[in-house]
């Protein structure tokens, strides 16, 4: 049964299987990043090592976000193609989408470092200094809009809307993380800074640094 004239396939089940893995992936991060700051569960889980429990946390989520691209991939094989997701301007588009994206991503992950990128901070592992340069002087998120574009990219580079259906799952989602995690990572800073100027007032020792952004 096809919906929207065509356009989308809603029956097939590979679409709905995407749809759940790119609404998975950060609920599981943020829920896991959560029990670890509240209970240092990966913590412990890691003999006690904050860094080993972030990096096991690093390559979770990173190879979930493989295993969810080729679920994405995989549902817009079976998926309508339409012509005009496939003229020149719409493929150069695509072209222009994936390389932007793709530098977004991969120069945040070098700004920020493996536990700057993912979730470091709710470890304990915070950054000394802000980071405001590129990308970050671009997008405050770029981890998730570099994500996001590619998604979009990867629809148009294949001329299939329902890869434009899963990419407003993407925003969506990545905006309600961002919902969840902004503040809440803003909170773990400013009580750095708050124990930082209590140890100034009390000890005369000079405060370091603000924050430092993530993303995923």
């Amino acid at each position: 049964m096809s919906l929207t004239n065509g356009l989308v396939d809603f029956s097939q089940p590979s679409l709905w299987i995407s749809a759940a893995s790119i609404i998975f992936n950060p609920t599981f991060w943020n829920i896991a990043a959560r029990t670890e700051y509240r209970h240092h569960t990966l913590t412990k889980l890691a003999g006690g090592n904050a860094l080993y429990g972030c990096y096991g946390l690093a390559i979770t989520i990173f190879s979930l976000g493989i295993f969810r691209d080729a679920l994405y991939e995989r549902a817009l094989r079976p998926q309508p193609t339409h012509p005009l997701l496939l003229t020149p301007l719409s493929q150069a588009l695509a072209v222009a989408l994936l390389a932007s994206g793709n530098v977004l991503v991969l120069s945040s992950m070098w700004a920020l470092g493996i536990t700057g990128t993912y979730l470091g901070d709710y470890f304990g592992i915070l950054m000394d200094d802000i980071v405001t340069g590129f990308p970050f002087n671009v997008t405050g998120s770029p981890m998730y809009w570099g994500s996001a574009m590619s998604f979009a990219g990867s629809a148009l580079w294949f001329g299939k809307p329902a890869g434009l259906v899963l990419t407003v799952l993407v925003v969506i989602c990545y905006r309600v993380a961002l919902g969840f995690e902004d503040p809440f990572t803003a909170e773990i800073y400013a009580k750095r800074e708050r124990e930082r100027m209590t140890l100034r007032d009390g000890k005369s020792i000079p405060t370091k640094g603000v924050s430092g952004k993530k993303g995923q």
